[in-house]
């Protein structure tokens, strides 16, 4: 028991009921004052908003005592640059699952819109303009889902609702009882046999610039593309020479650079939709999320094993690291 540690949450204690007596709560979103000294923090829950790398950038090297830095997110990449800012023996840990449910529903919302063609409906809405058309379906399109994690799994039992066949694509071939898991190597060897690909992998070194100028070029004519991971792993310049031509279509939750600076050719691009990195916020986050801190809490507590802890500062990969 880690009687009297000082614990910093992105909620106030009181909307988390249940967590551990044993510790000194303070309350901190990555805004305002601090509500104490950095130094005594053991337990860090970051802040759950987008751009929060912001605000730790100036904490977390007088975070001396910390532990566990735990985000609320279930990628890591953007806090890599800030591991030598932390404590050696401090332990990285991820909300893996906490989005699953939320993502995939907008990965899937994306792709269908692409496919019946709200963008461009919603486009003669704005003129005043009734213009039918007929358009594709899901049903019996093979869709490529790059990234077996909590996400990719979430989206292909999805996508199997909509009598659309799911191909599977992760770092490492495998096979599960739900499904054949292809290996990176033989993704290039897919990409001329799907209608759709949906992007669920983190970015790791294997993973940014995947989908660059060759694999696109790869993809059938009228090929949809769905990013809700994250936006290295797309060349958007190529990206934007592709839809520009009419060849693919797009929807990204994510975009490289982020924010998508206004003046950016997808934001009026005819084949493009957007949304500004929102899968995981929902109405259902606050809730999921404290449900999870919790847990992790009373884990810590009793000096169990954290989830999804996915690196040690000055020590070696631990945990899962899904691709």
């Amino acid at each position: 028991m880690k009687d009297g540690a000082t614990v910093w949450l992105p909620y106030p204690q009181e909307e988390i009921p249940g967590l551990p007596n044993a510790f000194t709560y303070g309350h901190w979103d990555g805004s305002g004052p601090l509500p104490g000294d950095p130094g005594e923090v053991r337990f860090l829950a970051g802040p759950a908003a987008p751009g929060a790398e912001h605000a730790l950038r100036s904490v977390l090297p007088r975070m001396g005592r910390l532990e566990v830095f735990q985000l609320l997110s279930s990628g890591y990449d953007y806090v890599m640059p800030m591991l030598n800012d932390m404590p050696p023996g401090t332990r990285l840990v991820t909300a893996r699952g906490v989005h699953r449910e939320a993502t995939a529903e907008l990965a899937v919302t994306l792709l269908l819109a692409l496919c019946r063609g709200i963008d461009r409906f919603i486009t003669r809405q704005a003129e005043g303009r009734w213009g039918p058309e007929p358009r594709t379906t899901l049903v019996g399109k093979r869709v490529l889902i790059i990234g077996y994690g909590a996400v990719g799994a979430a989206v292909a039992a999805r996508l199997r609702a909509f009598r659309c066949e799911p191909v599977i694509v992760a770092r490492s071939e495998r096979t599960t009882p739900a499904v054949h898991v292809y290996g990176m190597a033989q993704m290039s060897a897919l990409l001329p046999t799907v209608d759709a690909v949906v992007l669920c992998a983190p970015l790791t070194e294997w993973t940014r610039g995947m989908f660059d100028a060759d694999a696109l070029a790869l993809l059938k004519d009228g090929a949809l593309l769905v990013n809700v991971a994250r936006g290295e792993l797309v060349d958007t310049g190529a990206v934007v020479r592709e839809v520009r031509s009419g060849r693919l279509r797009v929807a990204l939750d994510v975009t490289d650079p982020e924010p998508l600076p206004g003046s950016h050719p997808l934001w009026n691009l005819p084949g493009a939709l957007i949304t500004p990195h929102v899968a995981a916020f929902t109405d259902a986050f606050p809730a999921m999320s404290a449900e999870f801190l919790r847990q992790q809490l009373h884990r810590y507590a009793r000096g169990e094993e954290l989830d999804n802890v996915v690196l040690t500062t000055a020590g070696s990969l631990g945990g899962e690291r899904a691709a």
